[in-house]
């Protein structure tokens, strides 16, 4: 049994963000692997240690502004279990949110959760549009899709990139950066949502929390012709293959 946590669905699934949770539910019981799925709100109680799996979506700054004190509270036990190599991904605001800050044009300075190293800065325009990332899982180079829409810049510290940009702005549309990963941590700004689309990911999300768990790691095949074919098809509009 594997247990989910999707942290805060009623404030934070921008661009069907939510999808994440149901695709990696989903390729889960396919292979036979039960699954429980945690819907964690403001204020309820969960146990970091005892997940397998976090989501953390995007959300508009009113939504953000409402969960991130309740978030900071939750602050040392999420440290705890992505230190004891919890898999957790997080998408647009929830990725801002586990760095250092984030800088408004205004100059305010939003307190992260420095969780990650890297920091945010908001921008004169969004990046917006469809997006290609090179990322590595167990050594092999993937192509992912997806689509953006931010106006933060993020800059990343220490922290690793997930991926380099091969069509799309990224983290700040400079360094060619995006997302960030440590660990089984894995942050990006891709939506659409971004597991559904990328099958391989999903399934090395699945895997690493398997590891954790000491269970076998070795996935069944499935059928993804269909998402394969998405896939190509975006990375010809992008022209990157």
């Amino acid at each position: 049994m594997l247990h989910i946590c999707h942290l805060y669905p009623d404030l934070l699934n921008l661009y069907g963000d939510r999808g994440n949770v149901l695709a990696y539910a989903a390729r889960c019981r396919w292979r036979g692997i039960p699954v429980t799925v945690h819907r964690v709100r403001r204020g309820e109680e969960v146990d970091f240690r005892g997940m397998d799996f976090l989501f953390l979506g995007g959300g508009s700054d009113r939504e953000q502004n409402l969960m991130t004190e309740d978030l900071r509270k939750r602050a040392g036990a999420l440290r705890e279990a992505i230190e004891d190599g919890l898999t957790v991904l997080a998408i647009c605001g929830g990725y801002q949110l586990l760095g250092h800050y984030y800088r408004t044009r205004e100059g305010q300075v939003i307190p992260g959760l420095g969780l990650l190293d890297f920091y945010t800065e908001a921008g004169a325009r969004r990046l917006i549009g469809n997006i290609a990332v090179e990322i590595e899982l167990d050594g092999e180079r993937v192509k992912v899709t997806g689509f953006e829409n931010h106006a933060g810049r993020t800059y990343l510290g220490k922290a690793a990139p997930l991926g380099r940009v091969l069509a799309g702005s990224g983290n700040n549309g400079e360094d060619g950066r995006e997302g960030a990963r440590y660990k089984n941590v894995f942050c990006s700004y891709l939506h659409g949502p971004l597991l559904p689309k990328n099958p391989a990911l999903t399934d090395y999300l699945i895997r690493t929390a398997l590891k954790r768990r000491g269970l076998p790691e070795l996935l069944e095949p499935l059928d993804d012709r269909l998402e394969a074919t998405a896939n190509q098809a975006m990375l010809r509009r992008l022209r990157v293959i």
